[in-house]
């Protein structure tokens, strides 16, 4: 466990999957905040019996403004390091360790998990997007970032000052690397587990996600 790190995890209506999230990710960070993003089942409930602290949005807002409320959070508490991660299972909290162990080794300010060393269970099309997302990703933050799109990732505290986000929703993540990468962060990848669970739709909307990332890209390039 580390005492320095704590875990941040936006959610909305993951009621059958945070608690088990959270509990996982528990055994390996200090404290585990779960930013409740206006949801309509059980999610608050299932997140504090999985022992998480739980901050709520009366709407859905959107996942980067519960980025945005847990980055707020992160900066208020006493943490030296805050590790990001999804509510619905696609992550694997017990890889947590890897990105504090990155972070000290490297001496990273951002460290980034990455799917492509095995991307057989990846959708092709989802293959497609993150590699043509994190190739013009890197290019706008002057660093390589093999998965840009991956949302598993850490921050160290010193980065806080340099995120000034401008929006509000997916494309927030890929905001986030964008600055911290023209600050002069550096930014480091780790593998992670590509997890994919059959029948499960993806929250992400693929025409309007796609002009919101082409309008981030024509703000930065």
């Amino acid at each position: 466990m580390s005492s320095r790190c704590i875990a941040l995890i936006p959610a909305y209506n993951e009621a059958a999957r945070v608690g088990e999230v959270v509990a996982v990710a528990r055994r390996h960070v200090d404290n585990v905040v779960v930013v409740d993003d206006g949801s309509t089942d059980e999610t608050v409930a299932a997140a504090e019996r999985g022992g998480a602290t739980v901050l709520r949005h009366p709407q859905n807002r959107g996942k980067g403004a519960a980025i945005a409320t847990a980055l707020d959070y992160f900066e208020r508490s006493d943490a030296e390091l805050a590790v990001l991660l999804d509510a619905d299972g696609q992550h694997d909290p017990s890889e947590i360790d890897k990105f504090v162990n990155a972070a000290d080794t490297e001496r990273a300010d951002v460290v980034v998990g990455t799917r492509m060393g095995d991307v057989r269970r990846m959708p092709r099309v989802r293959l497609w997007t993150n590699q043509f997302t994190s190739w013009v990703t890197s290019k706008l933050a002057g660093q390589r970032i093999p998965d840009s799109q991956c949302g598993f990732r850490l921050l160290r505290r010193t980065v806080l000052k340099d995120l000034r986000p401008s929006t509000a929703r997916f494309e927030t993540e890929t905001e986030m690397l964008i600055q911290a990468g023209r600050a002069g962060h550096k930014i480091v990848s780790v593998p992670i587990r590509t997890i994919y669970e059959a029948g499960r739709s993806s929250r992400i909307h693929p025409w309007q996600d796609a002009v919101r990332f082409f309008k981030l890209v024509g703000k930065y390039w």
